[in-house]
């Protein structure tokens, strides 16, 4: 299935069982709350999906369900954080096998690599699939920035196609598209930043708040396509304060806890994460149900 670089993409959470297992199920709850709320692509095992704790098997599995769940509405990716360019390769193959429309990739994990070796990296996985990629551009989480001159390179290989933009510099929008036009699509990473981001030309929203909150994330990015600018900034203040929860080491179970209350998720992670305990727990809960409680009546989004 062909990409559109563009719209609200959640980077859904991993939903798991009272005994640690997968929990489909729940998954697929959360997953068709997306789709009524018309989202337009699904992204799979990210920082939000807890990838690192995620068996390999267990990957496969969550994309072979999830590719049969949305049956061809929207494109399905799966996020490639490894180590080793052998195993970026092997998972991109997996991928590809497993029916996944494209791949989100970061910069090699845990050691850090200089210019030439990112590029390296990325071009060998490039080269090994047919499978679009966005690189996710992450610099202030991940220490590795992929800077224009990088994407100078790397854009010979056509399937080179987006990125999720996480630098934290608005501006990095304009430059990118000063640069590169059309060619490398951008996909603003950072929830508190999204407005901004799409406002300057970003082509869509890979989302985190979107797990809870599917209507009102989906609403802000068509509200501004359409140009009701103000209808999308009065959504977008409300919801500010459940975004920041987005731009916090705890963005996993604070996200989960906010499922928890919306109806389209459950607490539980993998260790070594526990749910939210204590005061933290009781800050986090203060922002959720006051957005809850005031959460705003949404214009006829999906017909504009």
């Amino acid at each position: 299935m062909a990409i559109e670089w563009k719209g609200v993409m959640p980077a859904v959470t991993t939903k798991f069982t009272d005994t640690d297992e997968l929990d489909i199920p729940v998954f697929k709850k959360n997953i068709k709350a997306q789709l009524d709320a018309g989202v337009h692509g699904i992204v799979l095992g990210g920082t939000l999906g807890e990838a690192s704790t995620l068996e390999d098997h267990e990957k496969r599995t969550l994309t072979k369900e999830t590719v049969a769940y949305v049956d061809g509405k929207v494109p399905v990716m799966i996020n490639i954080a490894e180590q080793s360019t052998k195993g970026a390769i092997a998972a991109a193959q997996k991928a590809e096998d497993d029916g996944a429309s494209g791949l989100m990739m970061l910069p090699p994990m845990r050691y850090k690599a200089g210019d030439q070796e990112v590029i390296q990296y990325f071009s060998d996985v490039a080269s090994s699939t047919k499978l679009p990629i966005m690189i996710y551009n992450n610099p202030v989480d991940y220490k590795i920035e992929v800077s224009l001159a990088m994407f100078e390179v790397l854009l010979k290989h056509d399937n080179i196609q987006a990125v999720k933009e996480s630098t934290r510099d608005i501006s990095n929008v304009t430059r990118i598209k000063n640069n590169f036009g059309d060619r490398l699509k951008i996909m603003t990473g950072v929830d508190t930043l999204a407005l901004e981001s799409l406002l300057m030309g970003a082509d869509g929203w890979v989302a985190g708040l979107v797990c809870a909150f599917p209507e009102e994330t989906v609403a802000i990015y068509e509200l501004q396509k359409a140009g009701m600018i103000q209808e999308a900034l009065a959504i977008y203040r409300w919801f500010l304060p459940l975004l920041e929860l987005d731009i916090n080491p705890k963005l996993v179970q604070n996200i989960k806890l906010a499922e928890v209350h919306t109806g389209i998720g459950t607490e539980n992670v993998r260790a070594p994460r526990l749910p939210l305990f204590g005061e933290e727990r009781e800050h986090v809960l203060r922002i959720i149900t006051e957005g809850i409680a005031t959460r705003p009546t949404l214009p006829n989004y999906k017909n504009l």
